[in-house]
Protein backbone atom coordinates (compact mmCIF):
# COMPACT_ATOMS: atom_id res chain seq x y z
CA UNK A 1 0.00 0.00 0.00
CA UNK A 2 3.15 2.27 0.98
CA UNK A 3 4.77 1.59 -2.17
CA UNK A 4 1.80 2.16 -4.46
CA UNK A 5 0.93 5.41 -2.91
CA UNK A 6 4.63 6.44 -3.31
CA UNK A 7 4.88 5.83 -6.89
CA UNK A 8 0.82 7.84 -7.38
CA UNK A 9 2.63 10.43 -5.02
CA UNK A 10 5.61 10.43 -7.94
CA UNK A 11 3.39 11.02 -10.54
CA UNK A 12 1.04 13.93 -9.24
CA UNK A 13 4.48 15.52 -8.74
CA UNK A 14 5.70 14.89 -12.05
CA UNK A 15 2.37 16.25 -13.27
CA UNK A 16 2.32 19.46 -11.76
CA UNK A 17 6.27 19.51 -12.68
CA UNK A 18 5.38 20.07 -16.29
CA UNK A 19 2.37 21.95 -15.86
CA UNK A 20 4.45 24.69 -14.31
CA UNK A 21 6.55 24.00 -17.70
CA UNK A 22 3.81 24.41 -19.49
CA UNK A 23 2.27 27.75 -18.38
CA UNK A 24 6.44 29.26 -17.49
CA UNK A 25 6.15 31.42 -21.12
CA UNK A 26 2.82 32.81 -20.18
CA UNK A 27 3.37 33.95 -16.75
CA UNK A 28 7.19 35.69 -18.09
CA UNK A 29 5.20 37.55 -20.61
CA UNK A 30 2.51 38.47 -17.80
CA UNK A 31 5.48 39.49 -15.74
CA UNK A 32 7.17 41.68 -18.05
CA UNK A 33 3.83 43.65 -19.42
CA UNK A 34 3.49 44.50 -15.63
CA UNK A 35 6.89 45.30 -15.12
CA UNK A 36 9.09 48.49 -16.28
CA UNK A 37 9.06 48.90 -20.04
CA UNK A 38 12.06 50.26 -21.90
CA UNK A 39 10.44 53.57 -22.62
CA UNK A 40 10.15 54.49 -19.04
CA UNK A 41 13.47 52.97 -18.12
CA UNK A 42 14.86 55.78 -20.07
CA UNK A 43 13.58 57.95 -17.19
CA UNK A 44 15.65 55.53 -14.67
CA UNK A 45 19.77 56.51 -13.33
CA UNK A 46 21.63 54.69 -16.24
CA UNK A 47 24.05 54.07 -13.53
CA UNK A 48 21.60 52.42 -10.97
CA UNK A 49 20.39 49.75 -14.13
CA UNK A 50 21.85 46.23 -15.05
CA UNK A 51 21.44 46.63 -18.44
CA UNK A 52 22.31 43.13 -19.44
CA UNK A 53 23.29 41.56 -23.38
CA UNK A 54 19.56 42.32 -24.31
CA UNK A 55 18.69 45.93 -23.05
CA UNK A 56 21.44 48.36 -23.42
CA UNK A 57 21.27 51.56 -21.44
CA UNK A 58 20.02 54.36 -23.19
CA UNK A 59 22.77 56.28 -24.46
CA UNK A 60 22.81 59.85 -23.14
CA UNK A 61 21.74 61.63 -26.45
CA UNK A 62 18.62 59.37 -26.70
CA UNK A 63 17.39 60.24 -22.95
CA UNK A 64 18.33 63.52 -21.37
CA UNK A 65 17.68 67.22 -20.37
CA UNK A 66 19.07 69.38 -22.42
CA UNK A 67 22.67 69.18 -24.99
CA UNK A 68 25.46 71.05 -23.89
CA UNK A 69 25.46 74.56 -26.99
CA UNK A 70 27.95 73.47 -29.65
CA UNK A 71 30.88 76.47 -29.58
CA UNK A 72 32.80 74.75 -32.47
CA UNK A 73 33.10 71.43 -33.84
CA UNK A 74 36.65 69.94 -34.34
CA UNK A 75 35.04 67.43 -36.86
CA UNK A 76 33.89 70.18 -39.40
CA UNK A 77 35.86 70.80 -42.93
CA UNK A 78 36.34 74.64 -42.04
CA UNK A 79 37.76 74.17 -38.42
CA UNK A 80 41.25 75.09 -38.58
CA UNK A 81 43.74 74.11 -36.17
CA UNK A 82 45.94 76.81 -34.18
CA UNK A 83 50.03 75.81 -33.81
CA UNK A 84 50.41 75.08 -30.72
CA UNK A 85 53.38 77.69 -30.27
CA UNK A 86 50.83 80.10 -30.69
CA UNK A 87 48.59 79.43 -27.67
CA UNK A 88 49.08 82.04 -25.14
CA UNK A 89 51.28 81.90 -21.81
CA UNK A 90 50.87 82.87 -18.64
CA UNK A 91 52.30 85.68 -17.92
CA UNK A 92 51.96 85.91 -14.32
CA UNK A 93 54.61 84.57 -11.71
CA UNK A 94 52.42 83.70 -8.80
CA UNK A 95 49.35 81.53 -8.08
CA UNK A 96 46.23 83.57 -6.54
CA UNK A 97 43.85 81.47 -4.48
CA UNK A 98 44.60 78.12 -6.73
CA UNK A 99 42.01 75.52 -5.74
CA UNK A 100 42.75 72.63 -7.84
CA UNK A 101 45.53 70.30 -9.21
CA UNK A 102 45.62 67.75 -11.38
CA UNK A 103 47.26 65.83 -13.96
CA UNK A 104 45.56 63.74 -17.34
CA UNK A 105 47.63 62.02 -18.95
CA UNK A 106 50.70 64.00 -19.87
CA UNK A 107 49.49 67.36 -18.72
CA UNK A 108 49.32 69.19 -15.64
CA UNK A 109 46.37 71.97 -14.92
CA UNK A 110 46.40 74.64 -12.11
CA UNK A 111 43.01 76.24 -11.90
CA UNK A 112 44.12 79.87 -10.55
CA UNK A 113 40.87 80.33 -9.25
CA UNK A 114 41.54 84.43 -8.52
CA UNK A 115 43.10 85.07 -11.43
CA UNK A 116 40.27 83.76 -13.45
CA UNK A 117 42.19 81.18 -15.51
CA UNK A 118 43.20 77.56 -16.07
CA UNK A 119 46.96 76.66 -16.76
CA UNK A 120 48.52 73.60 -18.02
CA UNK A 121 52.41 72.53 -18.72
CA UNK A 122 53.72 69.06 -18.81
CA UNK A 123 55.50 69.21 -15.47
CA UNK A 124 55.15 70.67 -12.08
CA UNK A 125 59.23 72.04 -11.46
CA UNK A 126 59.06 74.84 -14.28
CA UNK A 127 58.23 78.71 -13.68
CA UNK A 128 54.46 79.10 -13.89
CA UNK A 129 55.74 81.43 -16.76
CA UNK A 130 56.28 78.59 -18.91
CA UNK A 131 52.65 77.35 -18.26
CA UNK A 132 50.18 78.18 -21.01
CA UNK A 133 46.57 79.17 -20.60
CA UNK A 134 43.78 76.64 -21.36
CA UNK A 135 41.09 79.23 -20.68
CA UNK A 136 40.87 82.72 -19.23
CA UNK A 137 37.04 82.94 -19.86
CA UNK A 138 36.11 81.79 -16.32
CA UNK A 139 35.02 83.82 -13.57
CA UNK A 140 36.48 82.68 -9.82
CA UNK A 141 36.60 78.43 -11.73
CA UNK A 142 37.31 75.91 -9.00
CA UNK A 143 37.79 72.59 -10.63
CA UNK A 144 38.84 70.61 -13.97
CA UNK A 145 37.95 67.28 -14.58
CA UNK A 146 38.32 64.73 -17.46
CA UNK A 147 37.63 61.49 -18.68
CA UNK A 148 40.37 61.88 -21.49
CA UNK A 149 37.88 62.59 -24.34
CA UNK A 150 36.20 66.13 -23.03
CA UNK A 151 37.81 68.62 -19.95
CA UNK A 152 35.33 70.27 -17.47
CA UNK A 153 35.79 73.25 -16.22
CA UNK A 154 33.55 75.37 -13.69
CA UNK A 155 32.68 79.01 -14.26
CA UNK A 156 31.97 79.08 -10.63
CA UNK A 157 30.35 82.95 -10.74
CA UNK A 158 28.92 82.85 -14.56
CA UNK A 159 27.19 79.37 -13.52
CA UNK A 160 28.57 77.32 -16.45
CA UNK A 161 30.21 74.74 -17.73
CA UNK A 162 32.98 74.87 -20.06
CA UNK A 163 34.05 71.78 -22.26
CA UNK A 164 37.16 71.69 -24.25
CA UNK A 165 38.94 68.97 -26.55
CA UNK A 166 42.53 68.46 -27.11
CA UNK A 167 43.23 68.17 -30.85
CA UNK A 168 46.88 67.62 -32.16
CA UNK A 169 48.65 68.98 -28.62
CA UNK A 170 46.24 72.15 -29.06
CA UNK A 171 43.10 72.72 -26.38
CA UNK A 172 40.23 74.17 -27.84
CA UNK A 173 36.62 75.04 -25.87
CA UNK A 174 34.00 73.32 -28.11
CA UNK A 175 30.57 73.54 -25.85
CA UNK A 176 29.09 75.26 -22.72
CA UNK A 177 26.64 74.49 -20.54
CA UNK A 178 24.69 77.27 -19.38
CA UNK A 179 22.19 77.98 -16.46
CA UNK A 180 24.49 75.59 -14.34
CA UNK A 181 23.09 76.08 -10.98
CA UNK A 182 24.10 78.50 -8.51
CA UNK A 183 27.56 78.73 -8.45
CA UNK A 184 29.17 75.17 -9.84
CA UNK A 185 32.19 74.91 -7.45
CA UNK A 186 33.30 71.11 -7.78
CA UNK A 187 33.58 68.84 -10.80
CA UNK A 188 34.69 64.81 -10.79
CA UNK A 189 34.58 62.23 -13.28
CA UNK A 190 33.56 59.08 -11.99
CA UNK A 191 34.74 56.46 -14.21
CA UNK A 192 32.13 53.27 -12.76
CA UNK A 193 29.06 55.49 -13.16
CA UNK A 194 30.54 57.13 -17.00
CA UNK A 195 29.28 60.14 -15.35
CA UNK A 196 30.54 64.31 -14.66
CA UNK A 197 29.30 64.96 -11.43
CA UNK A 198 28.77 68.58 -11.35
CA UNK A 199 28.16 70.25 -7.83
CA UNK A 200 25.96 73.61 -7.75
CA UNK A 201 27.63 74.78 -4.36
CA UNK A 202 24.90 77.13 -3.20
CA UNK A 203 21.84 75.33 -3.71
CA UNK A 204 21.94 71.50 -2.96
CA UNK A 205 21.95 70.32 -6.72
CA UNK A 206 24.00 67.79 -8.72
CA UNK A 207 24.25 68.11 -12.73
CA UNK A 208 25.08 64.48 -14.00
CA UNK A 209 26.30 64.96 -17.65
CA UNK A 210 27.79 62.56 -20.18
CA UNK A 211 28.56 61.58 -23.43
CA UNK A 212 27.95 58.78 -25.82
CA UNK A 213 31.08 56.48 -26.77
CA UNK A 214 33.40 58.34 -29.58
CA UNK A 215 31.08 61.10 -29.61
CA UNK A 216 32.30 64.13 -27.48
CA UNK A 217 28.87 66.19 -27.70
CA UNK A 218 28.04 66.43 -24.03
CA UNK A 219 24.38 66.03 -22.31
CA UNK A 220 23.12 66.93 -19.09
CA UNK A 221 21.41 63.89 -18.51
CA UNK A 222 19.93 64.35 -14.32
CA UNK A 223 19.55 67.38 -12.00
CA UNK A 224 19.56 65.62 -8.73
CA UNK A 225 19.22 67.36 -5.40
CA UNK A 226 19.71 67.15 -1.72
CA UNK A 227 16.89 68.95 0.55
CA UNK A 228 18.96 69.52 3.78
CA UNK A 229 21.66 70.82 1.69
CA UNK A 230 19.22 73.69 -0.58
CA UNK A 231 20.84 76.79 1.45
CA UNK A 232 24.00 75.90 2.48
CA UNK A 233 27.20 76.74 1.07
CA UNK A 234 28.90 73.15 0.33
CA UNK A 235 32.44 73.56 -1.38
CA UNK A 236 33.01 69.38 -2.37
CA UNK A 237 31.87 65.99 -2.42
CA UNK A 238 33.58 62.66 -2.22
CA UNK A 239 32.53 59.62 -3.96
CA UNK A 240 33.55 56.42 -1.98
CA UNK A 241 32.51 52.99 -3.54
CA UNK A 242 28.52 53.59 -3.99
CA UNK A 243 28.19 56.25 -1.37
CA UNK A 244 28.49 59.86 -2.21
CA UNK A 245 29.87 62.67 0.94
CA UNK A 246 28.86 65.92 1.24
CA UNK A 247 30.69 67.73 3.16
CA UNK A 248 29.74 70.47 6.32
CA UNK A 249 28.87 73.44 4.55
CA UNK A 250 27.49 77.55 6.48
CA UNK A 251 25.16 78.28 7.36
CA UNK A 252 22.93 75.45 8.61
CA UNK A 253 23.60 72.73 10.95
CA UNK A 254 27.41 71.63 10.86
CA UNK A 255 27.13 68.02 9.41
CA UNK A 256 28.64 65.52 6.78
CA UNK A 257 26.25 63.62 4.65
CA UNK A 258 26.73 60.77 3.28
CA UNK A 259 24.20 59.37 0.77
CA UNK A 260 23.42 56.73 -1.60
CA UNK A 261 25.22 57.27 -4.84
CA UNK A 262 22.66 56.08 -6.96
CA UNK A 263 19.47 57.52 -5.68
CA UNK A 264 21.26 60.18 -3.43
CA UNK A 265 18.64 59.10 -0.42
CA UNK A 266 20.49 60.41 2.53
CA UNK A 267 21.44 57.51 4.60
CA UNK A 268 23.93 58.86 7.43
CA UNK A 269 24.79 62.33 9.02
CA UNK A 270 27.58 63.06 11.02
CA UNK A 271 27.55 66.19 13.23
CA UNK A 272 30.99 68.45 13.55
CA UNK A 273 31.60 70.77 16.00
CA UNK A 274 31.51 74.78 14.94
CA UNK A 275 34.76 75.14 14.88
CA UNK A 276 35.15 72.81 11.43
CA UNK A 277 32.08 73.55 9.89
CA UNK A 278 33.18 75.06 7.08
CA UNK A 279 34.32 72.38 5.38
CA UNK A 280 36.16 72.45 1.92
CA UNK A 281 36.68 68.79 1.00
CA UNK A 282 37.35 65.31 2.60
CA UNK A 283 39.29 62.59 1.63
CA UNK A 284 39.57 58.81 2.46
CA UNK A 285 43.10 57.75 2.43
CA UNK A 286 45.02 54.59 3.81
CA UNK A 287 42.32 53.73 6.63
CA UNK A 288 41.87 57.91 7.65
CA UNK A 289 40.08 60.64 7.12
CA UNK A 290 41.77 63.83 5.88
CA UNK A 291 39.34 66.81 6.00
CA UNK A 292 40.80 70.67 4.57
CA UNK A 293 38.86 73.58 6.61
CA UNK A 294 38.15 76.51 5.53
CA UNK A 295 36.13 78.37 8.25
CA UNK A 296 34.56 78.15 11.73
CA UNK A 297 30.45 78.48 11.30
CA UNK A 298 30.90 81.66 11.74
CA UNK A 299 33.21 81.99 8.55
CA UNK A 300 36.34 83.07 9.74
CA UNK A 301 39.40 82.20 7.97
CA UNK A 302 41.46 81.74 11.02
CA UNK A 303 40.22 78.55 12.32
CA UNK A 304 41.33 77.27 8.30
CA UNK A 305 42.92 73.77 9.01
CA UNK A 306 43.98 70.34 7.92
CA UNK A 307 42.23 67.53 10.51
CA UNK A 308 42.36 63.83 10.40
CA UNK A 309 40.49 61.24 12.02
CA UNK A 310 39.93 57.40 11.97
CA UNK A 311 36.42 57.74 11.44
CA UNK A 312 33.56 60.28 10.59
CA UNK A 313 31.80 59.60 14.20
CA UNK A 314 34.63 60.51 15.73
CA UNK A 315 34.10 64.37 14.90
CA UNK A 316 31.50 65.14 17.10
CA UNK A 317 33.34 64.50 20.04
CA UNK A 318 36.27 66.53 18.63
CA UNK A 319 38.64 63.10 18.19
CA UNK A 320 40.51 64.62 15.94
CA UNK A 321 44.11 65.28 15.31
CA UNK A 322 45.14 68.81 13.67
CA UNK A 323 47.80 68.00 10.91
CA UNK A 324 48.16 71.76 9.77
CA UNK A 325 51.47 72.30 11.15
CA UNK A 326 53.03 70.19 8.52
CA UNK A 327 52.42 72.50 5.91
CA UNK A 328 53.10 75.47 8.06
CA UNK A 329 49.77 76.48 8.90
CA UNK A 330 48.15 79.65 9.16
CA UNK A 331 46.94 79.91 5.56
CA UNK A 332 43.45 78.15 4.20
CA UNK A 333 44.27 74.38 2.46
CA UNK A 334 41.79 73.93 -0.10
CA UNK A 335 41.11 70.75 -2.02
CA UNK A 336 43.48 68.21 -2.23
CA UNK A 337 43.97 65.71 -4.88
CA UNK A 338 45.85 62.30 -6.32
CA UNK A 339 48.19 62.63 -8.73
CA UNK A 340 50.13 59.25 -9.46
CA UNK A 341 51.58 58.14 -6.12
CA UNK A 342 51.09 61.59 -4.70
CA UNK A 343 49.12 63.83 -3.08
CA UNK A 344 48.65 67.65 -3.93
CA UNK A 345 47.27 69.98 -1.76
CA UNK A 346 46.21 73.94 -2.74
CA UNK A 347 46.25 76.77 -0.38
CA UNK A 348 46.25 80.63 -0.24
CA UNK A 349 46.84 83.57 2.14
CA UNK A 350 50.58 82.25 2.12
CA UNK A 351 52.64 84.03 -0.46
CA UNK A 352 55.10 81.17 -2.03
CA UNK A 353 53.44 78.63 -0.61
CA UNK A 354 50.12 77.65 -2.86
CA UNK A 355 50.49 74.26 -4.14
CA UNK A 356 51.89 71.71 -1.57
CA UNK A 357 53.16 68.09 -2.61
CA UNK A 358 53.09 64.97 0.23
CA UNK A 359 52.57 61.80 0.82
CA UNK A 360 49.88 59.64 2.84
CA UNK A 361 51.26 57.20 4.89
CA UNK A 362 49.30 54.63 7.57
CA UNK A 363 51.37 56.75 9.79
CA UNK A 364 50.09 59.83 8.84
CA UNK A 365 51.67 62.99 6.34
CA UNK A 366 54.89 62.61 5.00
CA UNK A 367 57.85 64.14 2.71
CA UNK A 368 56.04 67.50 2.36
CA UNK A 369 57.32 70.01 -0.35
CA UNK A 370 56.16 73.32 -1.48
CA UNK A 371 56.20 72.73 -5.48
CA UNK A 372 55.02 76.79 -6.08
Amino acid sequence: MSHNFGKHKIKKRLFFYFLFLFFLPFTAGFLASCGISDSDQTNLPAMTRDPGPQMPAPLPSESHLRAFTTIQNLADADFTPAAAQDIPRNSLTDLSVPTYVTKVEDTYFIVDCYHDQVIYHDNLTDPLTDWQILTDEIDKGHTLASDGTVYLVDDTEGNRILVFEKKEGVFYHTQTLDEAGNRPHYIVYDAPTDTFYVWSSMNGEMYLCRHDPGDPQMYLTQIRTVDALKETYVRSFTINGDDIYFVSGIPGTPAIIQANLSTFAVQKTYPVPDAIAGMVQLTFAKGNCYITVSTDIGGSQDYATIIRAKDLQDLADGNYEDIYNNFIGGGTPYYITQIDNSYYLTEHRIPGHAVWKFNITEDGVGNVEAVY
